[in-house]
C-alpha cells in the first residue's frame, strides 16, 4: 500500500497547501531543534491591523477537530476554527535579499496590511 502525499505543483482548495521549498525549510528547522515530534501549526487568530492575523509555530500537541495534511513528511496541522478562512491558502519560504521567512499566499483574504501579518 502506498502512502499519498501532496505535490506541492497543485493547490487545492480544499485544504492548506505547504511549497516544496517551505516543507523543506521546515524539515531542516526540525533536524537543527534534534526534534521528530513537532508539527507545523498554523492558525487565524482576532488580531492584527487588518482584523485577523496567521500564528505559524511547531507544536507537539493535537487538539480535537484538527485537520493533518502531510506534505512530504512535514505534518501541517490546522484547528477546526481556522480551516474556513486557509482552505486554498499556500504557505512558502522566501529568502531574497529583501525579505527571508514564511509567507502565506491566501485566496480567502479580501484584503491585507502593508507588512503582511494580518488580513480581512
Amino acid at each position: 500500500m502506498t502512502e499519498t502525499v501532496e505535490t506541492t505543483e497543485e493547490r487545492r482548495t480544499d485544504q492548506i497547501n505547504l511549497s516544496s521549498v517551505a516543507a523543506t525549510k521546515v524539515k531542516n528547522l526540525l533536524e537543527q531543534e534534534g526534534r521528530d515530534d513537532l508539527q507545523l501549526r498554523i492558525s487565524v487568530q482576532p488580531g492584527g491591523c487588518s482584523g485577523l492575523r496567521y500564528q505559524l509555530f511547531f507544536d507537539e500537541r493535537t487538539l480535537d477537530g484538527d485537520v493533518v495534511t502531510d506534505f512530504d513528511g512535514v505534518a501541517v496541522v490546522v484547528d477546526r476554527m481556522s480551516v474556513p478562512y486557509l482552505n486554498g491558502a499556500m504557505i512558502d519560504f522566501v529568502d531574497t535579499i529583501e525579505k527571508q521567512g514564511f509567507t502565506i499566499d491566501n485566496p480567502n483574504a479580501t484584503g491585507s496590511c502593508a507588512c503582511g501579518d494580518s488580513f480581512h
